[in-house]
């Protein structure tokens, strides 16, 4: 059960015209609020949706990033008691949602609170009777995630649209599309590895058995036609047609087991970043053109062979060798602290992956796409501290 409570409808001024390019005209109510004396505590770090800038929930409120030059836009700092556990941009508009985590939240975490930062104030919100796990924003679409339940509301008017039952998710994994007119939404299903893709433009439901194992990540290729996943394992990522559910390609992480924290897709899905408790970001050569896929693609079988310069020279004793060996590897690796939360994205210059850390580090690295290897690190910041470097 469900209650909202708004005063729509919703109006985005500061939506910028294109947002798949950097923006710095934002221009927040009023000036940053100084921290204290003692740093603030990270809650939470996401990526808005074309990865331009990010958001931190932090011990005492929110605050908000620009990537590219990196440089920290705004922060909320309410005091106390007021830890913010998770927070969602809506590209670079003034409104965000915001949910209570912490010892002292600032509000209940069975609420998402829909913030207005030109009122600097709350304009509706959505409780529930559980914990958020997770909320996806569109500017349509509203998805709020519960650990066995995901509701879809309309966002002018907060208005329930729909309700998926999940098997237990704690994590909160959900992904919705950003691009185009009618959204797909991945989440997963009611069995162990199962992923459910709702495709709401042709009102259908496709299900995929993606893995063995329990589901430990998965994104959607901006327009939501390409799906990657891993599991528990955290050994291989698997690259999925959302629209048949044909397997499209496999790659390989390592061989020794990851979480996997973080994956995501290159704006033109010709790359795939991963982030693992390993310490180490993998970016992988993706081998699909998803504007090509559709009715066509989706009856063609899903097991041709992927392009074999990307495939281990061992690959011709693949009938005599384990499949660890005609495995296919990553283009480019950089290196990070091993233990540590990072989530991934591919920055706005080309050829470049931002890393975001729970330990407040920012990374931004380069990676060589015909020669591989290790990245080259750009820049590397303190997020709550940006005087200083790691």
């Amino acid at each position: 059960m469900t209650t909202a409570s708004s005063s729509p409808p919703f109006q985005f001024p500061d939506l910028m015209a294109s947002d798949s390019e950097p923006d710095d005209s934002y221009s927040p109510s009023q000036n940053p609020t100084p921290t204290g004396p003692n740093p603030a505590q990270l809650l939470h770090l996401s990526f808005n949706q074309d990865h331009g800038c990010f958001s931190a929930g932090t011990d005492l409120g929110f605050r908000i990033y620009n990537c590219d030059p990196f440089r920290e836009i705004f922060r909320r700092d309410f005091g106390p008691r007021g830890a913010v556990g998770l927070v969602q941009m809506l590209f670079r508009c003034n409104i965000l949602t915001i949910v209570g985590g912490g010892p002292d939240p600032l509000y209940s975490p069975n609420k998402v609170m829909i913030w207005d930062d030109h009122q600097s104030r709350c304009i509706g919100e959505l409780s529930f009777r559980s914990e958020v796990k997770g909320v996806r924003l569109r500017r349509d679409r509203i998805v709020v995630v519960l650990v066995q339940k995901i509701f879809v509301y309309n966002f002018a008017d907060l208005k329930l649209l729909h309700q998926i039952e999940t098997i237990a998710n704690p994590k909160g994994l959900c992904e919705v599309s950003h691009l185009g007119t009618q959204a797909v939404l991945v989440c997963p299903g009611l069995q162990k590895g199962q992923i459910r893709v709702e495709h709401y433009g042709s009102k259908r439901t496709k299900f995929i058995m993606a893995h063995d194992s329990r589901l430990a990540c998965f994104a959607l290729s901006q327009d939501g036609r390409l799906l990657a996943t891993a599991s528990s394992k955290g050994t291989l990522i698997r690259v999925f047609n959302t629209l048949d559910g044909s397997l499209l390609q496999e790659v390989r992480r390592g061989a020794d087991r990851a979480e996997i924290h973080s994956l995501a897709f290159s704006s033109n899905s010709q790359w795939l970043a991963v982030s693992s408790d390993k310490g180490t970001v993998h970016v992988f050569n993706l081998k699909v053109d998803s504007g090509s896929l559709g009715n066509e693609r989706s009856r063609s079988p899903s097991t041709s062979p992927p392009n074999p310069s990307a495939i281990s020279s061992l690959s011709f004793m693949k009938g005599v060798l384990p499949r660890y060996f005609s495995s296919e590897w990553s283009v480019a690796k950089f290196h990070l602290q091993e233990g540590l939360e990072y989530i991934v994205a591919f920055g706005h210059q080309k050829n470049t992956v931002v890393a975001l850390g729970m330990d407040g580090s920012f990374y931004r690295c380069e990676f060589d796409p015909v020669n591989g290897g290790e990245m080259t690190q750009l820049e590397c910041y303190n997020i709550l501290k940006p005087e200083e470097t790691f």
